[in-house]
């Protein structure tokens, strides 16, 4: 158990870094290092944060993020914008060691698995901030007719005992009384 955990924790690790292979003889002479690198460049960074914006896992918009190769690099993914998703850190542990699953379609759509295979389904985005909102706001109430002055968030209650008796006929009627 703790083996596969800790693959999955070094490929996580590694699904965002360089690797250098330092190649070694049998007396443990280095022989030869390679310079092959799993790292986003620069570019294609600013290229992947553009286009993502926020993490791609459904339902969250942390814009702080990790670059995750939807086809693991170890395994032949490029790194290519097209085999990248930007990934909190939360849900890039959360692929790479709690068995999430993430694909891109065709269509260029991210699609989801839980570990048990089921789909997450896509999440609609939030809903577009007007850029004055508050005058947006006091718009809305003057349309629905609502007056909205300095005593609305208080209490109408002043302190006196609650009469059981009533709040019980109000939330649940008597038989024949309605």
């Amino acid at each position: 158990m703790h083996e596969s955990r800790g693959l999955r924790v070094s490929q996580r690790l590694a699904c965002d870094a360089s690797c250098v292979v330092m190649y070694h003889d049998a007396a443990g002479q280095i022989v030869d290092v390679g310079a092959r690198t799993r790292t986003i460049p620069p570019a294609l960074r600013r290229a992947l944060l553009r286009r993502d914006h926020t993490c791609r896992f459904p339902g969250c918009h942390a814009r702080v993020g990790e670059g995750h190769h939807i086809r693991r690099w170890a395994q032949g993914g490029p790194t290519t914008l097209s085999n990248l998703a930007l990934l909190c850190r939360r849900h890039h542990r959360a692929v790479h060691e709690q068995g999430y699953d993430i694909q891109r379609a065709v269509d260029g759509m991210l699609h989801v698995r839980r570990p048990d295979g089921r789909p997450i389904p896509p999440v609609p985005s939030p809903p577009a901030v007007p850029a004055d909102p508050v005058e947006a706001l006091r718009s809305d109430h003057v349309a629905e007719g609502v007056h909205v002055h300095t005593r609305t968030g208080l209490s109408g209650w002043l302190g006196e005992r609650l009469d059981v008796g009533w709040a019980m006929d109000v939330l649940r009627p008597r038989p024949g009384s309605a």
